[in-house]
Parts: structure tokens; sequence; C-alpha cells
């Protein structure tokens, strides 16, 4: 006579294996831009304050300095840029495309210490850099007595 064992759950493992592999593999499909809508327009930017100003570095390879507008409107400093798109000829057949350029915009409030007429930006290596002027103070000086 042989033994045999009888499974009474034939779909138990499979299954669990199936809702773990699902659940472990999401947090990757999120990094990954299957419904990134944080990531969708986000784009690093660098802060710095240094004596005199304070200085804005935002990291965007591929573009032009024509494809940047950087506006001020009521303290709220906004800078976006897209990217035109080449027209193909008939000439050229595509065989991969694994990049694209998006659009962005990102938004800034800036208070009264900064200098609005006086910002200036450059745009060097995929980095644009805003340099943002503090506002001379006038401190008022003590009183001294002139002998």
């Amino acid at each position: 006579m042989a033994y045999v064992q009888f499974n009474r759950k034939p779909f138990e493992g499979r299954f669990s294996n199936f809702a773990d592999d699902f659940f472990s593999e999401l947090p990757a499909l999120l990094n990954n831009g299957f419904n990134n809508s944080i990531g969708k327009e986000f784009i690093p930017v660098n802060v710095k304050e240094t004596e005199k100003s304070y200085e804005l570095e935002v990291v965007a390879p591929g573009f032009d300095k024509t494809d940047f507008s950087v506006q001020l409107e009521q303290q709220v400093l906004t800078i976006s840029a897209e990217k035109k798109t080449t027209e193909k000829t008939e000439a050229e057949k595509q065989l991969r495309s694994e990049y694209r350029f998006r659009s962005f915009k990102r938004s800034f409030t800036i208070d009264d210490k900064i200098d609005a007429t006086n910002i200036d930006a450059s745009y060097i290596n995929g980095v644009l850099r805003l340099n943002l002027p503090k506002k001379v103070t006038v401190q008022a000086s003590t009183a001294i007595e002139i002998k």
C-alpha cells in the first residue's frame, strides 16, 4: 500500500505568494512613476543663504535658456520650463526612445527681505541658478556725544 498525502488547500500557497508579491512591489511601482502624482512636477531645488543674498539652484538638465520662464508676482516667485518637441522627419526612424523632457513649475513665496528688482539668473551645465539679493537695511545709529 502506498502512502499518499492529500493537500486540502491547493491554492493557499499560491494566493498568499501572489498577495505578498503584489504588496511588496507596490512601493517600487510608486517610485517608478506608476501613479506618481507627487513626483510628476517635482524638480529638485537647493536653497542657500549667504551674507548678501539667497541662491536657488534648480537641477534641470537638457533644457535651453529659452525654455525657462521666471516670474515674480505678488511675492510669489514662479520658475517653469517647457521643452519644445522637435518634429520627426520622414527619413528618421525612431528605434528606441527612453527619455523625454517633462515640463515643470515650482513656486516659492519670498518675503520683504529680498530686493525683487535685482534678481538675476544663469543657466550653466543643467543647473539654473537664481540670485535673490537681500535688501540693504539701514540701521539707526546710536547717539554719540561729540565734544
